[in-house]
């Protein structure tokens, strides 16, 4: 078997009773081997719950990070359940690291203890979002750099070019700049910055995208800087919950109908995140996760670890370096 995905049981709202229990639907549904990080008095009474102790290792960590920790402040301490997490990662002794927790101080922790991948300047959250044409648009930065350099935005299109390719099985993914106008030099000063320095990688660059673009199948990466890009997500994911109820309402969609759609764009279908441009695998659950959707997340760092697709994902960057 190999190398377990290391799970942050104290993170998110709900760990660590929703996260010991994604772990064990993990191990037990999925196939995918796992170790928790945590509190080890109480994760292993959550184990106790569903008679997993001995079926599951735990590594004891005595300090939480909390959900209101934005940044580098996570990664200030040596014993929280992130630094630990990551450490185990960058040891070697697991393959991916999960956790539901503040995605600034996953961010933080990440880059301190498994460290960015080579030519990499920040790392970014890529989301593949179900599009109306039946395949998906990568939308990234979802949330890991607030504040980018365009040169950083510029990277984030090659990450999320690569992850398309090699994730999702696009061939020759088309990116867009995600603005407030599809014509060029549209956007603020940040945008048309970015989108000076796009046209000259190694991409197939469409051009600017606006927000009605992000599920239009228009393009097969979507770019912007972390900010905006938690925006359009969250937006997105309300957006859809509104128009399925008022759909319901209108009594035009059966409830099947509904539940099926919603289930595309439920963080429990997709698990998480992944954090590109690391030299390990991280995913990144919604803080609000519940066991199943800890489990897919499991899941899908197994498979991106497995597949070293985040690390093949930097390749690009070495050979064609952003100026």
């Amino acid at each position: 078997m190999s190398e377990p995905v290391v799970v942050d049981a104290m993170g998110g709202d709900h760990g660590p009773v929703e996260t010991v229990a994604g772990a064990v639907t993990a191990r037990r549904e999925l196939g995918v081997p796992v170790v928790l990080v945590g509190r080890s008095e109480g994760v292993r009474a959550e184990l106790a719950r569903h008679g997993a102790v001995g079926e599951i290792d735990v590594v004891h960590a005595e300090d939480v990070v909390p959900m209101s920790e934005r940044g580098a402040g996570a990664a200030s301490s040596t014993t929280s359940s992130l630094t630990v997490g990551c450490e185990l990662v960058r040891r070697g002794r697991a393959s991916a690291f999960v956790s539901a927790g503040s995605t600034g101080a996953v961010v933080s922790c990440a880059i301190r203890g498994i460290g960015r991948a080579p030519g990499v300047l920040r790392p970014a959250l890529a989301v593949a979002l179900p599009s109306v044409t039946g395949g998906a648009t990568v939308l990234v930065d979802a949330g890991a750099t607030s504040d980018p350099s365009p040169e950083m935005i510029a990277q984030f299109a090659v990450l999320g070019a690569s992850y398309a390719r090699l994730v999702l099985g696009v061939a020759d993914p088309s990116v867009g700049l995600l603005s407030i106008g599809s014509e060029p030099g549209k956007g603020n000063r940040l945008t048309r910055r970015a989108g000076e320095l796009l046209p000259a990688l190694p991409i197939r660059f469409h051009g600017n995208v606006e927000g009605h673009d992000v599920l239009a199948g228009t393009v097969d990466v979507i770019v912007t800087d972390g900010f905006t890009g938690n925006v359009v997500l969250k937006n997105v994911e309300g957006s859809v919950r509104a128009a399925l109820t008022l759909a319901a309402r209108s009594g035009g969609v059966t409830a099947d109908e509904v539940r099926a759609v919603a289930r595309l764009y439920d963080p429990e279908t997709h698990g998480g995140a992944a954090l590109l441009g690391l030299a390990g695998t991280v995913v990144v659950a919604h803080g609000s996760s519940r066991a199943a959707t800890i489990a897919r997340a499991c899941a899908v760092a197994h498979d991106l670890s497995r597949d070293e697709a985040p690390g093949r994902a930097e390749d690009r960057l070495g050979a064609e370096p952003v100026r």
